[in-house]
């Protein structure tokens, strides 16, 4: 799951623009290069696109989702009902308006959407324009300051402000729900990462549900322009005359601390009252059991599940806090299970096994001294949607030693639980996953089986129905991931190596 793209001279003129000229290097293929296959994409003939909620890959074209809007919003609704059953109530084909749909909310932002490129392409649609005096409003987040700054030399900020699009500070809030929230039911077109549930300030089981469309900013422009009515940027004539984007590094000279090789060690960090230091984490054991604190059958989990974003920012430095909001809005309860399994693993280490954890192993023949005692999440395929590690290090926190799942959905989430110590198990798609919250798995051997390269071992199931087999895999880990996850964590392993 990786990609090579030519470096042409438009990156070599990023580089030099950022006066970091000897970091560029070509890259390129062969003058003999053989692929598994090839796609040609005329990019005369792409159509402006729309990613419908709740994912990215959701998508029609605009013009599409025009010439049949009800059946399409109609499709997202039973959708949302799938999803959340009735703990919402959704109206998406009230958005038709005339025949069209018409969004409440337009949002360019972040690190996707704010480029200067985007904004000065938006400003141009909307020079001496309007976006409309009634409900639909807009708003732009240039992606960094230097570009924010250029924007407002070039007259791009200008024009869209003018325009009445509100410009908000360079900062990523749109994306994980700290900025221009939707409202409940509204539909926000949004030029940012992603559309999934939750992922923009929603919460479902409060009855609250934002319906995020993805668009690039072109279209969202032009769709201000129409007071809302989704319109694809084709459909409108403009022309850009705004000078190319100028780096300017003084913002960043004359506010960034930059003690890269010439680190001052004499100067002590200071602690606000809300970062905290990562609790103990211990080395894997011989034998491992978990005890099941989830169990989600949702074709897909995000990370936005697994973490929600939002309010949960205010707690990034504060693990302990944060963890607090694993899993609260897919299974509110994990949180509650997660901690009371962290604490009779802590009684176990103590010499006090509680008789649950002495029952289970006393049903696989094994003891207590040699056997961590942990929590474990099932989900079909998590990790959909950011690289956020707080998905892992969450459960980490919580005393979480394994994940057991069909796939993971990204690579990065799957690096992220080995980094934090959790196994990243998967199962045979043939093999149902018929158990339940509470819940044993016991994996005798593990650490063995981890450090000597294995790929796949036999565990059990214990359950109130009796003791079943189960056969688990963890392929593809290189020997440093191997060794992570036998020394408990990165930052373990770290500790163990350093010189």
């Amino acid at each position: 799951m990786t990609s090579i793209w030519v470096t042409d001279e438009e990156v070599h003129n990023y580089y030099k623009m950022h006066n970091r000229e000897q970091d560029y290097k070509e890259l390129r293929p062969g003058k003999v290069a053989y692929y598994d296959s090839m796609i040609k994409i005329d990019l005369s003939k792409q159509e402006s696109m729309i990613a419908l909620p709740y994912h990215p890959s959701n998508a029609y074209s605009i013009h599409e989702l025009q010439a049949n809007p009800e059946k399409i919003l109609r499709e997202v609704e039973q959708d949302s009902i799938k999803r959340f059953g009735d703990k919402i109530q959704i109206d998406l084909v009230s958005k038709i308006k005339n025949g069209k749909v018409v969004a409440d909310q337009g949002i360019i932002a972040g690190c996707a959407g704010g480029t200067y490129d985007n904004l000065a392409e938006a400003a141009a649609i909307l020079k001496d324009k309007s976006t409309g005096n009634d409900y639909f409003t807009a708003s732009a987040y240039p992606q960094s300051v230097p570009v924010y700054l250029a924007a407002t030399r070039s007259h791009i900020a200008e024009d869209l402000l003018e325009a009445g699009v509100a410009i908000k500070p360079a900062f990523c809030g749109p994306c994980f729900g700290a900025g221009d929230v939707p409202s409940n039911n509204g539909l926000s077109i949004r030029h940012t990462t992603r559309n999934f549930p939750n992922r923009e300030g929603s919460k479902p089981g409060q009855g609250q549900i934002s319906l995020v469309a993805l668009m690039d900013a072109r279209s969202i422009a032009a769709t201000a322009v129409n007071g809302g009515v989704i319109t694809a940027a084709t459909d409108i004539d403009y022309t850009v005359n705004y000078e190319g984007y100028k780096y300017d590094p003084k913002v960043y000279e004359r506010r960034i601390y930059n003690g890269y090789g010439k680190a001052d060690n004499s100067q002590e960090l200071r602690y606000g009252p809300n970062i905290k230091d990562w609790p103990k984490m211990y080395p894997m054991q011989e034998n491992m059991l978990l005890e099941l604190a989830a169990v989600i059958h949702d074709p897909v989990t995000t990370t936005d599940e697994l973490i929600p974003s939002g309010e949960t920012s205010s707690y990034r430095s504060n693990p302990l806090k944060l963890s607090e909001f694993a899993l609260s809005r897919r299974v509110p309860e994990y949180v509650g299970i997660s901690k009371r399994i962290q604490s009779e693993d802590l009684e176990r280490r103590a010499g006090k096994t509680p008789k649950n954890v002495a029952d289970a192993l006393a049903k696989v023949g094994a003891n207590a001294e040699n056997t961590s005692f942990g929590s474990c999440v099932f989900a079909n395929k998590p990790g959909d949607g950011s690289a956020r590690e707080q998905a892992a290090s969450c459960q980490k926190v919580l005393g979480g030693d394994a994940n057991i799942c069909y796939e993971y959905a990204t690579k990065r989430y799957r690096s992220n639980c080995i980094n934090w110590g959790l196994v990243p198990f998967t199962i045979s798609k043939d093999t149902p996953f018929d158990y339940n919250t509470g819940d044993f798995v016991f994996v005798p051997g593990i650490r063995e089986a981890i450090l000597s390269g294995k790929e796949e071992i036999d565990a059990k199931v214990i359950s109130k129905d009796g003791v079943k087999d189960i056969h688990l895999f963890f392929q593809n880990l290189t020997a440093d991931e191997r060794e992570i996850l036998a020394d408990g964590c990165l930052m373990n392993y770290y500790a163990a190596h350093k010189k």
